[in-house]
């Protein structure tokens, strides 16, 4: 054991010397696996990002969750609107029939949206979200509370006008968010008292709720403020127990709003179920293709890079021929030979990659403070490129260090 870590020092102590009386031709060799690396990395770190992004955003409006509404969420360039303009809006008492019908321990909302101003003195913010929810909309959304608290169930059933508010809208109206627990406002046509405010969420590929701009209320005292549920984005939000999954859950939706809505065998549902699983797993198959996109290009690089890196190692075993010869002649064995080629190989590889990823993580910093966008590259990624370079040395220098193993001493050493 202790003469093969020998032979692999001095084999690295060889190759080393090598790369660096070389120069020039040690760098072309690196730039083309320094590109390869630095693309496969770039996309896979850029792209499993973005990916993390929006799945996080999609997992914050809830998880085995179904939304059921009029409109499909799914989109695409040929949404028939038509077909869903005219279906019946979700209603308040289409919740209590479902938790008859549906025997699972479910959690279900009733909610929609509006947009209006939020006055506090002299001080106005226009277009802030009001989310008008029922009372177990907590157990489907968790909102955490960064200042004082989120309402309670009295509050919900009477209609009581308490409200929560999100962190930059607090930051806008008074400065320091803790400053607004328990403030008077102004709403649409109505006063509030500031129960609490949300903690901060930041910025997301996709805001799903956008607490951060919204305000969180009761249905009841939404109500109170004359806003027409129907054409304000009304919508029943369940969540199923862990132990059910979403296809099982959407089932017993179907049968239940189908009864409800007391559709025949033969006519097609006026409601759309929407599973957040449904979004989750199109962001993933979606992110597959680009990464595909983004490896093809990599190996291209790396191709290339691989025949460069081959092309100097024949070079090398030319050049370093009567030496090659003369280890043979003193007992060298074929596999010590073909080690020192196969690890100078390597290394060349192992260094073009490395240089490779520092410039990846010097991009990930970039666009982390350029676009306040987090770029972050896994442990699984650096372990992927580390091994990507070890194998494409090991490919492009194997059949010059076999040729050198097989040289005859004799035939070598005479050779100039």
């Amino acid at each position: 054991m202790r003469k093969t870590f020998e032979i692999l020092y001095t084999t690295l102590k060889l190759a080393l010397q090598e790369l660096r009386k070389n120069k020039m031709r040690t760098f072309l060799s690196l730039f083309g696996v320094t590109i390869g690396i630095f693309c496969i990395i770039g996309v896979l770190s850029t792209v499993s990002s973005l990916e993390k992004n929006i799945q996080d955003g999609i997992k914050s409006l809830g998880s085995n969750t179904i939304y059921i509404d009029k409109w499909d969420y799914q989109g695409g360039a040929d949404y028939p609107w038509w077909k869903y303009v005219n279906r019946p809006s979700p209603k308040l008492i289409e919740t209590r029939l479902i938790r008859d019908k549906i025997k699972a321990d479910i959690n279900i909302v009733f909610s929609f949206d509006a947009n209006a101003f939020i006055q506090y003195e002299n001080d106005k913010l226009d277009g802030i979200s009001y989310h008008g929810v029922t009372d177990e909309f907590d157990k489907i959304q968790p909102i955490e509370i960064a200042y004082g608290r989120y309402l309670t169930p009295m509050e919900f059933e009477s209609g009581i006008n308490s409200i929560v508010i999100g962190y930059e809208n607090a930051e806008k109206l008074f400065g320091k968010p803790e400053k607004a627990v328990g403030k008077i406002v102004t709403l649409r046509n109505k006063k509030a008292v500031i129960a609490g405010v949300m903690k901060k969420q930041g910025k997301s590929m996709i805001d799903g709720w956008a607490f951060d701009q919204s305000i969180v209320l009761s249905y009841k005292f939404m109500k109170q403020m004359l806003f027409n549920e129907q054409y304000n984005n009304p919508k029943i939000i369940v969540k199923g127990p862990e132990n059910m999954s979403p296809e099982a859950l959407r089932d017993e939706l179907k049968g239940a709003m189908r009864s409800i809505r007391r559709l025949g065998p033969t006519e097609e549902d006026d409601f759309s179920l929407n599973a957040i699983s449904d979004f989750t797993k199109n962001v993933s198959s979606l992110f597959a293709n680009v990464n595909l996109g983004g490896w093809m290009i990599g190996l291209l690089s790396l191709i290339v890079g691989a025949f460069g890196i081959a092309n100097i190692m024949f070079v090398t075993v030319r050049e370093r021929t009567p030496v090659i010869g003369l280890k043979k002649a003193i007992g060298a064995k074929k596999r010590t030979i073909l080690m020192e080629f196969l690890l100078e190989s390597a290394l060349i590889c192992i260094i073009g990659g490395l240089i490779g990823i520092i410039l990846v993580m010097g991009m990930a910093q970039l666009l982390t403070s350029i676009f306040n966008f987090p770029v972050f590259i896994s442990g699984n990624i650096l372990a992927l490129a580390i091994g990507i370079c070890v194998t494409i040395g090991i490919l492009a220098g194997i059949i010059p260090a076999m040729i050198a193993a097989r040289m005859d001493p004799v035939v070598a050493i005479r050779s100039k």
